[in-house]
């Protein structure tokens, strides 16, 4: 586990289902503590027992669910997804569902991305400076702002990154300074302005 910034910790595993190295995020800053696209991290679900226990999961889509069973188990924690991912979950897991724009527990607003599946979110807590909260639409690889494979977009891969484009240009309207993704390392500090530069430039 690591304390990327006050109160707010991201940690790495290896998730077999795709064969990739996977990131989650704990933010026990914010009241109540918040679990975004979680799995169990090398120290274990008792780890969070030395801290403030997380009350809410954010899932940035409906593939994310990854082990949060484990924590609603421990923890009652409650898993939030947005609702046109609800249909995912047919094995008995409990998901309260959200709407784009929606403010959730924490004062976390779930921002509508959508295009690359209908319930693709990204998540603005506002804390410190801001952070912007980012599943499958934008990863990070070696440091560099990008998009998953082609094979993953569906039939028309360009029109879908025309999509993603216009959606987190508008997002830049909002105040942050870091972001957290879900496939690449977070980026702290100056994360704006490395979106804004990918995004405006693009040739899509």
């Amino acid at each position: 586990m690591e304390e990327i910034l006050p109160g707010i910790f991201h940690w790495t595993t290896f998730h077999e289902g795709i064969e990739q190295d996977v990131h989650s995020y704990y933010i026990a800053a914010s009241n109540p503590a918040v679990l975004i696209d979680p799995r169990i991290p090398s120290e274990g679900l008792n780890w969070f027992k030395t801290h403030k226990p997380p009350k809410h999961i954010y899932l940035t889509n409906r593939h994310h669910y990854r082990h949060s069973g484990q924590f609603v188990g421990c923890y009652g924690t409650i898993v939030w997804c947005h609702k046109d991912g609800l249909h995912e979950f047919i094995r008995g897991e409990k998901v309260r569902a959200f709407n784009h724009g929606d403010e959730l527990p924490g004062g976390v607003l779930a921002l509508e991305v959508g295009v690359l599946c209908l319930e693709e979110t990204a998540f603005y807590i506002p804390l410190g400076k801001g952070i912007l909260s980012i599943g499958d639409a934008i990863i990070r690889d070696d440091d560099e702002l990008g998009f998953v494979p082609d094979y993953l977009m569906g039939d028309d891969p360009e029109a879908v990154k025309r999509g993603l484009r216009k959606a987190f240009l508008a997002h830049l309207k909002r105040d942050f300074d870091h972001l957290l993704l879900a496939h690449g390392k977070p980026w702290i500090g100056n994360a704006k302005s490395g979106l804004r530069r990918f995004l405006k430039g693009l040739r899509v």
